[in-house]
């Protein structure tokens, strides 16, 4: 009877009817259970929170036209009509629904109830993003509105119960694996549910808001599902992911900076490296780096601003009021991957800090003098082979390069070399020259060289001399291995007062 249909909003909803029934297999699913979900929607979609905050689902439907403020019985009608269409007593038409295949409904499924309103057909009112009643473009022949079939229906009114409420519109997330999609809905559902309740008993209007932005709060559920498919000992099939961050109110600026629609996708690199870092191996170097990603509240700023020693003292004062949406700049920065690779290695395992950035962002304080011990190059060369898929003979000769470098400072103490190799930005003949500097003397001393022509080749040099393209990144690579091994030999903490500070040099947009 319920199937998946390929289209986001259609199979977010009906992933949502089946979160509702407790059944993760559509098939299992029986008109009982879509009866349920029917006279949950016919019962809390006409009332307040639900109905207040349906004017971002659906504006001017039956569920949220003030017209029928005083005719309570046409809203129950129209709920009806748009929840019950599956029913064996619906009359069907010849023509088929665009979604399922299957025909569609034979009901005027117009809120306002006009005479010449097409059966079986949905607009703007009932199904978000598309065109409204009295819009003929983009249809065959000016034959407006868009067949349905009475599954399909229920499915796209039970979407906003399956979806999140994120900055006053929805977040509707789907995946090419249907257990995602499920799971994703299955957290939304609940976390609804829970707030419908808590307001109806305290006669609230509003549906509160997500505490998090939409990006944070997609990869953030993404990471709870992926911890618990691993106690679950659930088979691991490769996906990708995409939200739906929508609204349908039709008051959106064209011009805004947050428009009615935006896609956020993760592929399938970046959900098989989240689903890696939940696990033992690599969680606790991912949490370290994640924690200290979160932008910081009001009461973190003024403790900054106060100092060290009166750190602990404010921390223990009651937190101030901030009404602004969590964000963790880690999990929204993945967006960009694998494009910005480069810059979020050195952010986030290099821990170079961002200059140009507002002041509630915690990349402004990166710094490997207090935080050497967050380099992980474990974390890093898994970002190396899922991200970016670099071979595994080039991870292999940066990670030996870098371990010879950081004996060589050990041993001798050489802080103008680490320096040089550490802070240089933009010539890279400077790096190559500071490494046949240190051969030459130390094949003056009948010592071995240090770099050998093949690995350094694989590492940094490409067809012609002026080095890879991407040089700067193998630099950082090398350094990231090297401080770890630095720090692990006790180096770094010796000499934190003499430590190089570096800052990236493109500050990066803020914008929510």
């Amino acid at each position: 009877m319920l199937k998946y249909t390929g289209h986001p909003l259609v199979d977010v909803g009906a992933a949502t009817i089946a979160a509702f029934c407790n059944k993760p297999v559509l098939n299992e699913l029986t008109e009982k259970d879509l009866d349920k979900v029917a006279d949950y929607i016919e019962a809390h979609y006409v009332i307040n929170p639900l109905k207040s905050f349906l004017n971002v689902a659906f504006p001017n439907s039956g569920f949220t036209q003030p017209a029928f403020e005083k005719t309570p019985e046409k809203r129950k009608d129209y709920a009806r009509r748009v929840t019950r269409g599956y029913k064996k007593d619906v009359p069907l038409l010849d023509e088929q629904c665009v979604f399922t295949g299957e025909p569609a409904i034979g009901l005027a499924l117009s809120a306002s109830q006009k005479d010449n309103y097409p059966m079986g057909r949905v607009f703007r009112h009932s199904f978000p993003m598309s065109t409204g009643e009295d819009v003929i473009n983009f249809y065959p022949y000016g034959d407006a509105g868009l067949p349905i079939s009475g599954i399909a229906l229920l499915c796209i009114q039970a979407l906003p119960l399956g979806s999140a409420k994120v900055g006053g519109k929805l977040l509707a997330v789907h995946s090419d694996n249907p257990d995602l999609t499920y799971k994703f809905t299955e957290k939304f559902l609940k976390k609804n549910r829970n707030l419908i309740n808590l307001a109806e008993t305290n006669k609230s209007e509003k549906l509160p808001e997500a505490g998090s932005t939409a990006k944070t709060l997609l990869v953030r559920t993404l990471i709870e599902i992926e911890e618990a498919r691993l106690q679950e000992k659930e088979a691991q099939k490769p996906y990708s992911v995409t939200a739906y961050h929508l609204s349908n109110s039709g008051q959106s600026n064209p011009l805004d900076k947050n428009p009615p629609l935006e896609i956020y996708h993760l592929p399938l690199e970046i959900t098989d490296f989240l689903s890696a870092i939940v696990g033992a191996n690599y969680r606790s170097e991912w949490q370290k780096v994640e924690q200290r990603a979160w932008r910081l509240t009001k009461t973190e700023m003024n403790a900054q601003k106060e100092g060290e020693n009166k750190r602990k003292k404010s921390a223990n004062k009651v937190e101030s009021k901030d009404e602004r949406p969590r964000r963790n700049f880690l999990y929204e920065d993945l967006f960009r991957l694998p494009e910005n690779a480069s810059t979020f290695v050195r952010l986030y395992f290099l821990r170079i800090p961002k200059r140009n950035s507002w002041e509630d962002d915690p990349r402004r304080k990166y710094s490997i003098k207090n935080e050497a011990e967050l380099i992980s190059w474990k974390l890093t060369k898994l970002f190396l082979e899922r991200i970016l898929h670099m071979k595994q003979s080039r991870i292999e000769s940066i990670k030996e390069m870098g371990e010879r470098l950081a004996q060589y400072v050990h041993d001798e103490n050489d802080t103008r070399f680490f320096e040089r190799f550490y802070s240089e930005q933009r010539n890279y003949s400077l790096i190559r020259n500071e490494l046949i500097r240190v051969n030459k003397a130390l094949l003056k001393r009948d010592q071995p060289p240090l770099v050998k022509f093949e690995p350094y080749m694989e590492v940094f040099e490409d067809v012609d001399e002026r080095g890879r393209t991407d040089w700067r990144l193998a630099r950082d690579l090398v350094l990231i291995r090297m401080i770890e091994r630095l720090y692990e030999l006790k180096w770094i903490q010796e000499h934190i007062d003499v430590m190089p500070e570096m800052r990236e040099e493109n500050g990066e947009d803020n914008a929510e």
